[in-house]
């Protein structure tokens, strides 16, 4: 390996981007073993402490995953699940289907959800401030864990005003019957009309990396989605955290004028 007589980079980082270019260029296919920090060391000239800091960095990346006693290993990306506007369509919910369901089996991915909780709920700043209400006035909250494909790919929480909840009883049930919540909503006269969604990224808490099952390094996206009915009301507002790995979003729209 040739770094060139002016590159500043430490020399961890030099070996990291050595093996990082391999795998990206396919040198290294997903859940090949790695070579040790000794062929590692040797290979590039350095020291064990180099090496293993250099491993240290591309796990950090989410690039590679260490199995105790067996090596270290290309990590094997994850099907990506796409998120776009033609989801939401309402000839898919009418028709029966979940969103997530829908969405998921379009795309070849199986997908499920376990339900964490059913309560009311004092609401959440974000919440609060989306139904232009205070703080802590209790919602009704309906807490899940969405699955596709077997992994955990988002912790999903939707709140409603107690008024909309109770006009529409099912969404206060673990299950809401064909077509989900969305159709309920619809079947007590509230007449979906647009949605706002706000995407932002950061790394996971402690918390976060075990329920979604997150390899060191993978961030988490953040989404609050904002449900409205035709009179401008908004009527869900669901807060989510996904797994970065399992997120690609993916929009087509006309451009506005």
């Amino acid at each position: 390996m040739s770094t060139g007589p002016t590159d500043a980079r430490p020399l961890q980082v030099v070996v990291a981007d050595h093996l990082r270019m391999g795998i990206e260029a396919g040198r290294y296919a997903p859940g090949e073993k790695l070579p040790t920090l000794d062929e590692l060391a040797r290979a590039n000239l350095c020291s064990l402490a180099v090496a293993r800091a250099a491993m240290d960095l591309l796990r950090q990346q989410g690039l590679v995953v260490t199995r105790q006693g067996l090596g270290t290993f290309v990590r094997e990306r994850t099907s990506a699940r796409r998120h776009g506007i033609d989801r939401y369509s309402k000839a898919t919910w009418r028709g029966g289907k979940p969103i997530l369901t829908a969405e998921a089996e379009a795309q070849g991915y199986a997908a499920g959800q376990m339900m964490r909780e059913l309560a009311e709920t004092p609401a959440p700043a974000a919440v609060a401030e989306r139904f232009g209400i205070e703080p802590g006035t209790l919602v009704w909250a309906r807490k899940r864990t969405t699955v596709v494909d077997g992994r955990p790919n988002q912790l999903a929480d939707s709140y409603y005003e107690l008024d909309v909840a109770r006009a529409a009883p099912q969404i206060m049930q673990e299950q809401t019957g064909p077509g989900g919540g969305f159709l309920r909503l619809e079947e007590a006269g509230f007449e979906l009309d647009e949605i706002c969604e706000e995407w932002s990224a950061r790394m996971p808490t402690g918390p976060e990396r075990v329920a979604l099952r997150l390899p060191a390094g993978t961030p988490v996206f953040d989404l609050i989605r904002t449900t409205f009915e035709k009179n401008g009301r908004p009527v869900e507002v669901m807060l989510a955290v996904l797994a970065g790995d399992m997120v690609q979003m993916a929009y087509r729209f006309k451009i506005p004028d």
